[in-house]
């Protein structure tokens, strides 16, 4: 019986780090997200910082591990990402400006069939941003992107095509942060 108790000790030490929530700059990114009918997992979470400021933390939520930019982006599958604010230098104008520019990276400059979407998606933004504040950008399959602010529905963008943008703010071969990308990837 002994025996069979330190075992089993023994193999809880090499779980999976992903069986649990994950904890950043004071914040702690669930393991799991329930979005609709899907239950998400944590693929991976970091730190967003410029200069010496850590701004946010995100979490990205895939319905299976993956660790190809490429095939998330392109996916039609339920996922989320998760942004927590953790600095009072954010702002709505500086998430605004930030969010621009992401996007015309993520789409090599070609936003013009997009500006709707955009300007939408950047209505979440427009209400004062502070530390704390929860920003989710959940994709549901044939319904598109709905976009919350510490829990309420800011709005729903109903599009792949701009889901396949949103995410490659982050995930692109132009991202926001390559260090960041490669957390979101569970690297």
């Amino acid at each position: 019986m002994r025996k069979l108790l330190v075992l089993l000790s023994f193999a809880f030490l090499f779980l999976p780090f992903s069986l649990s929530a994950v904890e950043l700059g004071g914040i702690t990114m669930p393991d799991k997200l329930q979005a609709g009918e899907s239950r998400l997992a944590l693929n991976g979470a970091g730190i967003r910082s410029k200069f010496v400021f850590d701004l946010y933390v995100a979490g990205l939520y895939l319905t299976d591990k993956n660790s190809n930019a490429h095939a998330i982006i392109y996916s039609d599958d339920s996922m989320a990402l998760r942004l927590h604010i953790i600095s009072s230098k954010i702002t709505s104008e500086k998430m605004t400006k930030a969010t621009r520019e992401g996007f015309e990276k993520s789409t090599a400059g070609n936003v013009e069939a997009l500006s709707a979407e955009i300007e939408q998606f950047l209505t979440a933004f427009s209400d004062k941003i502070v530390d704390g504040d929860v920003f989710e950008f959940v994709y549901f399959p044939n319904q598109g992107v709905v976009v919350s602010k510490n829990g309420i529905q800011q709005t729903l963008i109903p599009s792949l095509i701009f889901k396949r943008a949103l995410f490659g703010i982050w995930l692109s071969d132009m991202p926001v942060k390559a260090k960041l990308k490669k957390r979101l990837l569970g690297e």
